[in-house]
């Protein structure tokens, strides 16, 4: 099995190799209150690129590569009384930065489960629907800086900030990237810091389907910046942008060898799996899911949006991890290189929506968080959880 000290080693280890990594494959490719266990559920889905043969295929030789050896255990409970935590992000410490979406406020939560307000994001707004204080990313750098960044609904639409933590409260801010246009729905959100050192960013379409094929616009988009918002050098377009043609995107992550994959929202039909690759059409809104239009890039998985509508991602142990809301389930897909392998259903309307899904630092484990206080759970206010999810 591979630990987690090890696979952070390794992503260390491609750091300067990821947006090359991106170009190589672009050259070769087209386009977190019980504490009991619970059983996994046995749920598979073979809607994907290619056939069920070609899904059984890739499926086996998943199981005998290395580092494929983990799979969700036990999960506890490791805070309560959260209305709709959205993002999380690591501090050096191993405690984690998270904020709730439509109180605009920050917390730290412990391991032990020590909770903590250390403050307030000002110049959030809430849409009324998916909007609000969404993603925190924590500064590679932190201890020398004590910068977060964090992406919310602002007044005229959504953008991208910095703030200092100096570990014991939130103060400064500044903008960094704004002009992206906000909607009640379709919002994107999720920030991460890459491991090339730039900062990553998902952003939707605004409910404006053309917008994801405008290059001119920064909705329907990943984008990829300096941590003073200026795009990051080697961008494929110059700009901001790293890809478009994205619908509803909030969940990356990178696996062992620096591949960025991503998880978006579809419409009606399909909800997607990619891999990013530098410059490329993910198809939105010419295509939802799998199709032969030239120019589009293909999903490497599918799920009919009642199984999924997937929120987050995170990779362990040569998986990928995502959060499902509508779903109710944490679903689990191997990874071989590209090749995306046959997804396997968890916890499945165990918990409810679950939001948010990270690897933890220095364990063999996930923080999965829900969000059932939101509008489509409607189960109130604080009635929200972080839980712990052991890979064995």
């Amino acid at each position: 099995m591979r630990t987690t000290t090890a696979r952070h080693a390794s992503l260390t280890a491609v750091a300067a190799a990821t947006l090359a990594t991106g170009l190589l494959i672009a050259a070769a490719g087209t386009g977190g209150a019980a504490t009991a266990p619970h059983s996994a559920a046995t749920s598979t889905t073979n809607s994907a690129t290619g056939g069920a043969a070609a899904a059984t295929g890739r499926a086996a030789a998943a199981a005998t590569a290395p580092g494929l050896t983990s799979a969700p255990g036990s999960i506890k409970t490791i805070s309560s009384d959260w209305s709709i935590p959205w993002g999380l992000s690591w501090l050096p410490d191993g405690s984690a930065l998270i904020t709730e979406r439509d109180t605009f406020k920050v917390f730290t939560l412990a391991q032990d489960g020590t909770k903590k307000e250390i403050g307030k994001v000002p110049n959030v707004v809430t849409t009324g629907g998916e909007g609000g204080l969404l993603s925190i990313a924590v500064s590679p750098s932190w201890k020398t800086d004590h910068y977060v960044y964090l992406m919310h609904t602002a007044s005229e639409g959504n953008r991208i900030a910095r703030m200092t933590f100096n570990g014991g409260k939130l103060s400064g801010y500044k903008v960094l990237v704004d002009g992206i246009k906000k909607n009640k729905y379709h919002d994107g959100g999720r920030l991460k810091f890459g491991p090339d050192g730039y900062l990553y960013a998902t952003t939707g379409e605004a409910q404006d389907r053309k917008l994801a094929q405008d290059k001119s616009s920064l909705n329907g988009k990943i984008l990829r910046m300096t941590t003073d918002g200026k795009p990051a050098p080697g961008n494929p377009f110059g700009t901001l942008l790293y890809s478009y043609g994205h619908r509803n995107p909030q969940g990356i992550t990178w696996d062992a060898q620096g591949r960025l994959w991503e998880a978006e929202f579809g419409d009606a039909k399909y909800d997607e799996l990619n891999l990013i690759e530098p410059g490329k059409n993910y198809g939105w809104p010419t295509c939802e899911g799998t199709c032969s239009v030239d120019g589009m890039t293909n999903p490497k998985r599918q799920w009919p949006v009642s199984e999924a509508s997937p929120s987050a991602v995170a990779y362990a142990d040569g998986a990928i991890y995502m959060a499902a809301l509508r779903g109710q389930r944490l679903w689990r897909i191997p990874v071989d290189g590209t090749t995306a392998g046959t997804p396997k259903a968890y916890y499945t309307g165990d918990y409810g929506r679950l939001r948010t899904v990270e690897t933890v630092p220095g364990k063999n484990s996930l923080w999965l968080t829900t969000t059932n206080a939101d509008n489509n759970g409607k189960a109130g206010p604080g009635s929200d959880k972080v839980f712990q999810v052991d890979l064995k």
